[in-house]
């Protein structure tokens, strides 16, 4: 079955956030600019319900790596990550990592963003083919706090841009509109561990799995609560992954050799 997988809430980072000068628009809780489905590059990771099919419980894996957020007016957002993880020991097996989250956001008053997932319906998938015969589906549960936001026109595609600055002030990847209104699931609870379990109960929601196997056989499905049959993995595509290690092989040979044929020391 499912592994519950509570990792560390980040709401004691906001104490080590000052006070920042931010693009964010302060005029309200939810600032209306950051409304809508982001994509980054790729634009083929979005979040909804060709990412993540909460009926037969499985993660749809997406053809090319990304990440995508999507926030409404209200304070509800949802993301999507697809991530090729290298492998510097064996650049030919990079792992692939796949993780849906729904819930609430908030913007302080300094121009932070703090997002508060349903803890129990997030989802994580991690294939490592080269390590095990199996991918390790499990439930997922991180808050995130974002130091500050900007969104704005980009100059070069003249299409919004949002760019997110993690709680340490790193940028991320930029994302660009791609819904508007978002494309999201329901933003209820949408897969309750059982009749009294709650989004705040995290001991709870882990009982009400009974045995946990952190292994998912790749044609197992599951008795879930009330009999119903779910698909439980899908399965990240191997020969994908291979490929995408290849490409990262070649293009830090390049990077090292290339200044080196020109006599450039590094």
């Amino acid at each position: 079955m499912l592994l519950y997988t509570s990792l560390a809430a980040a709401l004691p980072i906001l104490h080590l956030v000052g006070a920042q000068t931010t693009t964010a628009a302060a005029s309200g809780t939810w600032p209306t600019d950051i409304v809508g489905t982001w994509s980054t590059k790729s634009n083929q990771t979005l979040t909804g319900p060709g990412f993540y099919d909460p009926f037969s419980d499985r993660l749809i894996e997406p053809s090319r790596t990304g990440i995508s957020y999507s926030f409404t007016s209200d304070g509800y957002y949802e993301e999507a990550y697809y991530r090729a993880v290298s492998n510097p020991q064996n650049p030919a097996c990079p792992s692939g990592i796949m993780q849906w989250q729904h819930g609430s956001w908030v913007m302080a008053s300094n121009g932070s963003l703090l997002l508060t997932p349903i803890d129990v319906d997030g989802r994580q998938l991690l294939s490592s083919p080269c390590e095990y015969d199996n991918a390790i589906y499990t439930r997922y549960n991180q808050s995130e706090l974002f130091e500050r936001y900007s969104a704005y026109t980009d100059p070069y595609h003249n299409i919004p841009r949002l760019d997110m600055y993690q709680f340490d002030g790193s940028p991320m990847n930029p994302m660009y509109l791609v819904y508007s209104p978002p494309q999201m699931l329901p933003t209820t609870t949408l897969n309750p561990t059982s009749a009294t379990a709650t989004s705040t109960s995290a001991s709870k929601a882990k009982r009400g799995l009974g045995e946990l196997d952190n292994e998912v056989p790749l044609n197992w499905k599951p008795q879930f609560f009330g009999g119903e049959n779910k698909d439980v993995v899908h399965h990240i595509n191997a020969d994908r992954l291979w490929w995408i290690g290849l490409a990262m092989t070649g293009v830090g040979g390049l990077l090292y050799l290339g200044p080196r044929r020109m006599g450039i020391q590094l």
